[in-house]
């Protein structure tokens, strides 16, 4: 029996407070502003990322993805405050994280902002590959600035080709991790993913082992065609969420990765938010068996 890999999963854990100068706040970030103060800042609370941060300590996994959605309004002062973060979770070399749409709310100086994280994206080329050992951990970067009032997502024609390559060229168990989830049914159409069927065309063709995405604050498993059967894509809530909204309540994921005869096997272990003691526990799973 080989080894298991122990991978985690968490998202979108809005962890930062926006303090905006006057002058930062003529562009969308007004309405990014206006919607924490009124509504997010209630819902996305500090003490619940750090219970999830405890119990992820104690679960021990060999690597963690962050799959987007650090920050609020993406402030200079945010992204130093999330690369801060990130460094509690581990090393550059135990953690992943790619950017969502909050991380990209305006076009910004980048070395102001997202070149604070490169130590844990490659720095910051996507699509990367991180090797850890037999598994490859593909990042994708879907979050360009977009209009107020949309959050849609988009890869572009060059790094779905990059990312054919990559599919391609590497062995092993493949996991793509992306903040837009690329099932069409995922989300209402202004959180969507544009181009969701140039990724699906090059998943259909190279297939992989495991898609993981953010974005949607909410619990999902849609199954993707690939070319040696369905391939399993995984959603995850916000880290950082109470739940006032049914379905909501923050969660995490835990993949215990070994190799089969004819492929993978994933055990898959779901962490949730209890309510009553606000610490973290078992909420059930199931296996994968993903064929290479």
């Amino acid at each position: 029996m080989s080894r298991r890999f122990r991978l985690a999963h968490l998202s979108d854990p809005h962890l930062t407070d926006p303090r905006p100068r006057l002058r930062q706040l003529c562009s969308k970030r007004l309405l990014g502003w206006l919607s924490w103060r009124l509504r997010r800042r209630r819902e996305h609370r500090p003490e619940v990322l750090a219970a999830l941060v405890a119990d992820l300590r104690r679960q021990a996994p060999d690597h963690t993805v962050v799959t987007g959605d650090l920050t609020q309004i993406a402030l200079p002062h945010e992204c130093r405050e999330a690369a801060a973060w990130l460094a509690t979770l581990g090393p550059p070399a135990q953690v992943s994280v790619i950017p969502g749409n909050h991380d990209r709310y305006v076009a910004e100086n980048a070395a102001d902002t997202l070149a604070r994280w490169a130590p844990y994206c490659q720095s910051g080329r996507f699509p990367y590959v991180r090797a850890l050992g037999t598994i490859h951990l593909i990042g994708l970067d879907s979050a360009p600035p977009t209009a107020p009032f949309l959050a849609t997502g988009a890869l572009g024609a060059a790094q779905c080709r990059r990312l054919e390559t990559l599919l391609a060229e590497t062995q092993g168990c493949r996991i793509v991790a992306i903040h837009h989830p690329p099932h069409p049914e995922a989300v209402k159409a202004r959180k969507r993913l544009t181009d969701r069927d140039r990724l699906l065309a090059v998943l259909r063709r190279h297939g992989c082992e495991l898609v993981l995405h953010g974005h949607s604050h909410h619990w999902q498993l849609h199954w993707l065609e690939g070319p040696a059967g369905p391939i399993p894509c995984l959603g995850v809530p916000s880290a950082s969420a109470l739940g006032r909204r049914r379905g909501y309540r923050a969660r995490y994921h835990l993949y215990d990765i070994e190799t089969a005869a004819d492929g993978w096997r994933i055990e898959v272990s779901i962490r949730g938010l209890d309510p009553a003691s606000r610490a973290f526990r078992h909420e059930g799973g199931f296996r994968l068996h993903c064929r290479s």
